[in-house]
């Protein structure tokens, strides 16, 4: 009973072989194989598509068709790495042999799952050859899915050498797949990153429809749309080249970007057919329209799926193509893969062994015993040999290899079924392996992350060169580094090609989009005032820091304001300060001739003490004015205000003193001039006009003081003194106002005294003046705003200053210098006779014979009691007298008790 079971068990396993191996008709499937302990299969694409004129409903394998060179380098790679490993100690040591089993997959999805199938019925037959412990392929990312789909049944490992579509990274659907690559997502962050560093924002793309172009299409739009960049067009092509619809779809291609001459940079995930036929296309569509041949010229953004393929140029060139940028996967050493070709090339036919596949590459060039075509066949290898993909496959045998070995350790491994795949995948994804003395590992998502390296096409006397690796770029910092510097220079040439919607919006300006377009199509607008764009193409323009900065319109920058304040250097300011100092100096000047002319009638007259006191007050005005001048600080805006207004409130509380002398000192009213003299008290009225005003100021200070203010206009800073209480500002000048005011009319009122001594004038039109100017500053000052705010009060202050210097202190210093005759006695005596003697009514004044004596030692005054008048031929009078001691109070000065005799006449 067992034996028949054991009989039924075998007939079963055959029956499934046979089913892999034969077709329907009894032919066996082309395959590379070599016996071993361990079998690790392999599926390329030996060829490129499947005859599909078939129309037959019943179960079949359709023929591969056209042999591809590539696919066959790819598998002779494999087999190299294998018979190497073979000979290391590697292997040695663990005693046991790799054997292959390599199907084709001849680019069609249903080749690829027979191909699966035949791996995976071996392993549920034990009685059978040593089963497949992993599978190394597919090229394709929609074969690979597939394939991947299958083997994950059973736990087969499968490492990718080129199959880059991301969903393949997802474990949790796709768990026993590996690859020794990155995923299309780093490709198409590095193509867009690429696009973005020359400036190229209006593009289209090629790609063909199936899993990796839809995936790589999606990345590369997400990518690209974060860095700004548009996408003019989508062509996507039958993934088949077999297709019927491929002549139609590459043809609509060709049309698309002959009618989109803007878009000079295409991005292509197609195959190399597709664009060596779409290359074809764009060439009869420019001829046939009689365009010349460089209207085709375009900058092609290669992925790695042609980049560097050299069956896509044809015929054509450079010149034709125009520049060709791509990525390739990173390269390694092909010395050991150029030796097995030397070997493959010294044995001739004999070394093909179960390699269908190489002998159909031999009898397609009939290369069978012919030693030189021999060596066209391999040298045909050689073009055909692309360093990435032959260090992908050696990755990937490698580390199958090292995980075997791995567990081959602590067991005998040469029996059958000893090695179960599921351990060799635990074992790939847990360990690291070495490739040529470096360290490789799959990372969590099954992918080997190593970059990419970045070609370009190069044209050699009319033959172009599509390996050339011009940049390096590194996936943990997303940049780009030059490595040839031969070609380094045709990179940067790059440069000069615009493929953009709309020109660039230059700085100063920003894009205006409209609405229903694309973002990179757009018109540039000038930015507005206090806006600034400092880049090309920005979305929108920038604020200014209004406070501080300011812009034109279309401006690039932002321009910090101008400091403004009535400076130093201002020309103005010069003048101003010029009269300042001037009067500082003339102040000084009559006063120190004041002082040593003291003792004179004409300096006693203009109230000696006092008019130190003046001529302090008018010093400190100058100063003041001074500090109307310069950058305003917290200092001198309260400094400036209060100096101004307690000196003239002095000044004016002086002059104010010298108006009731005079109207005392000539007053014949004896009730009123008795009042007069009662109320007169010099020091008193100063110190209380002074003390009003500077309490006026110090509640000015203390409750809302001046401060320094900076006030923004659109393109400067005005940096002056804000006054804090206007209110107060007008009490303090209106308080000298009203001083002065009553000094005008006093003043006024003494207008006719004798002229000689009599500054009742002078000080009328001194506060006339005075009254007139800030009468007028008023306005001024409220409707002027700006620097020369400042000025327009130092003005005032000015003129103010130089009324009372004038009219005060200027004439006594002519009379002083130039007619001293007029400084004396008699002179003084003699002026105030000639005044009397025109009056109707004649004041005589008798004084003692001991007045002269006092006269010489006490201040002369100009009062009543010190008329004397001598008259020349005098008529005499009937008189009546009244003779009375009194005192006279004079000024700061003491009084002196006279005899007065007062005596009423009439003239006759």
């Amino acid at each position: 009973m067992a034996c028949a079971a054991l009989v039924v068990y075998l007939n079963l396993c055959l029956i499934i072989l046979e089913t892999g191996h034969a077709t329907e008709k009894g032919t066996r499937v082309p395959q590379a194989t070599a016996p071993g302990d361990i079998i690790i299969g392999g599926i390329f694409p030996i060829h490129e598509d499947v005859a599909k004129e078939n129309n037959s409903y019943a179960p079949h394998i359709q023929p591969c068709i056209r042999l591809d060179n590539r696919g066959l380098v790819k598998a002779l790679a494999m087999i190299n790495v294998i018979e190497t490993m073979n000979k290391s100690p590697l292997l040695a040591d663990v005693n046991i042999t790799l054997g292959y089993q390599i199907m084709d997959s001849c680019s069609d999805v249903s080749t690829a799952l027979r191909a699966t199938a035949h791996f995976t019925q071996q392993a549920n037959c034990p009685t059978c050859a040593q089963p497949v412990i992993a599978v190394i392929g597919a090229t394709h990312s929609e074969l690979s899915i597939a394939i991947a789909r299958q083997l994950t049944l059973k736990m087969i490992p499968q490492i990718s050498y080129s199959s880059t579509t991301a969903i393949l990274s997802d474990k949790s659907r796709f768990p026993a797949f590996m690859r020794t690559i990155p995923n299309d997502q780093h490709q198409t962050a590095a193509m867009a990153s690429l696009l973005s560093i020359y400036g190229w924002n209006w593009v289209g793309i090629v790609t063909t429809d199936g899993n990796y172009g839809r995936s790589a299409l999606d990345d590369f739009v997400s990518h690209a749309s974060k860095k700004g960049i548009c996408v003019a067009f989508k062509s996507i092509l039958p993934q088949s080249i077999t297709s019927q619809d491929v002549a139609s779809a590459i043809t609509a291609a060709a049309e698309t970007i002959c009618k989109n001459p803007k878009v000079q940079v295409i991005v292509s995930f197609a195959k190399a057919r597709h664009m060596m036929n779409l290359y074809e296309e764009l060439k009869n569509q420019v001829l046939k329209s009689g365009g010349a041949l460089e209207s085709m010229r375009r900058v092609w953004v290669a992925s790695d799926s042609w980049s560097s393929s050299s069956s896509v140029k044809g015929n054509f060139t450079l010149e034709d193509i125009g520049h060709v940028v791509g990525l390739t996967f990173k390269s390694g050493n092909l010395s050991s893969f150029s030796e097995y070709l030397s070997r493959l090339e010294a044995a001739g036919h004999d070394y093909t062994g179960d390699n269908s596949f190489l002998q159909e590459f031999y009898m397609k060039l009939n290369a069978s015993r012919d030693a030189k075509l021999m060596s066209e066949a391999v040298k045909t290898l050689r073009e055909h040999t692309h360093a990435d993909t032959v260090f992908s496959v050696e990755m990937a045998v490698s580390a199958v290899t090292q995980a075997v070995v791995s567990i081959c350790r602590s067991r005998d491994c040469r029996k059958p079924g000893t090695v179960q795949p599921w351990e060799v995948l635990e074992a790939l994804r847990m360990q690291e392996f070495k490739l040529r003395q470096k360290s490789y590992t799959f990372d969590s998502r099954g992918d080997i992350n190593l970059g990419y390296d970045v070609i370009m096409w190069r044209s050699d006397g009319g033959k172009i060169h599509v390996h050339d690796v011009v940049a390096e770029y590194h996936l943990l910092k997303n940049n780009f580094t030059y490595t040839n510097c031969s070609t380094t220079q045709s990179l940067r040439d790059l440069k000069f090609i615009i493929s953009k919607c709309s020109t660039s919006c230059i700085p100063g300006e920003s894009k205006k989009t409209v609405e229903g377009q694309h973002t990179c199509c757009y018109e540039c607008i000038n930015c507005t005032e206090n806006y600034y764009s400092n880049d090309t193409d920005m979305d929108q323009c920038l604020s200014c820091d209004t406070d501080t900065e300011w812009s034109p319109k279309g401006s690039s920058r932002c321009i910090f304001k101008e400091l403004l304040f009535f400076s130093w250097q201002d020309g103005f300011a010069v003048v101003l300060l010029t009269f300042s100092v001037l009067g500082i100096l003339l102040a000084l000047l009559v006063s120190a001739l004041f002082l040593r002319q003291r003792e004179t009638p004409v300096v006693k007259a203009a109230g000696g003490p006092l008019s130190q006191v003046i001529l302090f007050s008018l010093v400190i005005s100058y100063i003041s004015a001074v500090l109307f001048v310069g950058r305003p600080n917290s200092f001198q805006c309260k400094a400036r205000q209060v100096l101004f207004g307690i000196s003239f409130t002095l000044c004016v509380s002086c002059i104010l003193v010298k108006t009731l002398q005079i109207l005392l000192a000539f007053q014949f009213d004896p009730k009123l001039q008795e009042v007069l003299r009662r109320l007169y008290k010099p020091y008193v009225i100063v110190s209380i006009c002074v003390a009003l005003q500077a309490a006026t100021c110090i509640c000015w200070l203390v409750l809302k003081s001046p401060v320094n203010d900076t006030t923004s206009q659109p393109t400067t800073l005005l940096e002056e003194c804000n006054e804090g209480s206007y209110l107060a500002f007008g009490v303090m000048l209106g308080y000298i106002a009203v001083l002065a005011f009553v000094c005008f009319i006093c003043a006024f009122k003494g207008r006719k005294l004798p002229q000689q001594y009599n500054e009742a004038k002078f000080i009328t039109f001194s506060m006339l003046l005075y009254l007139i100017s800030w009468l007028l500053f008023v306005p001024v000052y409220i409707t002027t705003s700006g620097v020369y705010l400042p000025a327009v009060e130092m003005v005032v202050i000015l003129i103010s200053n130089y009324g009372i210097l004038s009219c005060h202190f200027f004439p006594k210093c002519y009379v002083i210098l130039f007619k001293k005759e007029q400084n004396t006695k008699y002179a003084f005596r003699k002026n105030l006779y000639d005044y009397s003697s025109k009056t109707t009514s004649a004041v005589s004044v008798c004084e003692s014979p001991a007045s002269d004596q006092q006269f010489s030692g006490q201040p002369y005054i100009i009062s009543a009691s010190s008329l004397s008048v001598p008259r020349a031929n005098p008529v005499e009078p009937a008189v009546r007298t009244n003779c009375r001691f009194e005192k006279s109070y004079t000024g700061l000065n003491r009084g002196s008790v006279t005899r007065h005799c007062l005596r009423r006449s009439t003239s006759i």
